[in-house]
């Protein structure tokens, strides 16, 4: 049950990613799809996937996603 919920969350989470016109919003739900899916690979007996998903996954590509997009102005997007 609590895999459906969490499967859920991604696809919600990844519609928002998708549409959203904030790019600081998208790059919060692309983490928060990557804390999810950690918490799956939690679910599913793997602890090492989960931590590497969650340092990887939402902290690093969290933090150059961030750099990225102050570094760079409207008119480059």
């Amino acid at each position: 049950m609590i895999i459906i919920i969490l499967l859920i969350a991604i696809l919600l989470l990844s519609l928002f990613a998708l549409l959203s016109k904030d790019l600081v919003g998208s790059i919060i739900a692309l983490s928060a799809i990557s804390l999810l899916s950690a918490g799956i690979f939690l679910i599913f007996k793997a602890p090492d996937v989960a931590i590497t998903e969650a340092a990887i996954g939402a902290g690093l590509t969290t933090i150059i996603f961030v750099w990225a997009v102050r570094h760079s102005s409207s008119e480059d997007v």
